[in-house]
């Protein structure tokens, strides 16, 4: 059994996450820069917490030291103020704590940037699990995918399944050339990003439909940051229309071979003379 400020650390623990100011407990051992297997050690009584990993939530999550080294006061410095609310994500979990991927379709993309924080708003949506280990490991969002500005890597229709990358991490995670979801306050986009982030504070938006320029916004107008991972897409049966142009496809492929069977058999005839005269000659 771990020491009284070990319990005491971890119920804070716990109602950080009850209050979704921290998505998992992964998460909260990655903001400290501590290992989650640590962590975990700490949460089931097999470990006492350190004073150096104290003093880091202190800081990042205000932790009341009074509460948390002699039980007195809140657990928290400032209730209304538990770490930096404007960059937690809210997410969806399963009756065992397991993230579900939230699903956000057309109709709720409209407000979707202004509702990042709103636990209710995010409840209300859909969600829904994935096999295979990556769908398991760091948080997931999918979304609906309307117009043609990404055609033909992703059709109107589709759904993609995406990870979160940290806001912190935008600087060196973001790849050029690589396929992700934006959000901003008024717009839910999905696009080709140039990380110009170092360089002067902007992305630049690369449209896969050459119809549609490329153009750039400020990091800082950037809410959340999504990398497509997969996506869901319709199966469609042939129309009338594609199966006549793969049937004409198919006739002019068997017009040109048999052309060029009777090119062939035309220079067999050419070189089957042409030995006869030889032999003939000697």
């Amino acid at each position: 059994m771990g020491s009284v400020v070990s319990e005491r650390f971890v119920s804070c623990l716990k109602q950080l996450k009850e209050n979704k100011h921290v998505r998992s407990y992964r998460q909260f051992a990655q903001s400290l820069d501590y290992l989650p297997q640590s962590l975990n050690e700490i949460i089931h009584g097999n470990r006492d917490v350190t004073i150096e990993l104290c003093r880091k939530a202190m800081d990042v999550y205000d932790i009341n030291p009074n509460f948390l080294f002699k039980g007195i006061g809140h657990p928290f410095g400032n209730e209304s103020n538990i770490g930096d609310s404007n960059t937690l994500l809210t997410v969806v979990t399963n009756n065992e704590g397991v993230e579900k991927i939230t699903y956000v379709p057309v109709a709720a993309q409209a407000g979707y940037g202004g509702n990042l924080h709103d636990a209710v708003y995010m409840q209300d949506l859909e969600s829904f699990s994935l096999p295979g280990h990556q769908f398991k490991v760091g948080t997931h969002r999918c979304f609906d995918i309307s117009g043609d500005s990404m055609e033909p890597s992703v059709q109107h229709g589709d759904k993609v399944v995406c990870s979160f990358i940290e806001q912190e991490h935008w600087d060196h995670a973001i790849k050029d050339n690589h396929v992700y979801v934006v959000i901003t306050e008024n717009e839910v986009v999905i696009k080709r990003l140039c990380n110009q982030i170092k360089e002067d504070g902007t992305i630049k938006l690369i449209s896969d439909n050459r119809s549609y320029e490329p153009y750039e916004i400020a990091i800082n107008e950037v809410k959340e940051i999504w990398c497509v991972k997969s996506k869901i897409s319709t199966f469609l049966p042939l129309t009338s229309q594609v199966r006549k142009e793969v049937q004409e496809e198919i006739a002019e492929m068997r017009q040109s071979v048999k052309e060029q069977s009777k090119m062939i058999q035309s220079l067999n005839l050419t070189i089957e003379a042409l030995l006869k005269q030889t032999r003939s000659q000697r």
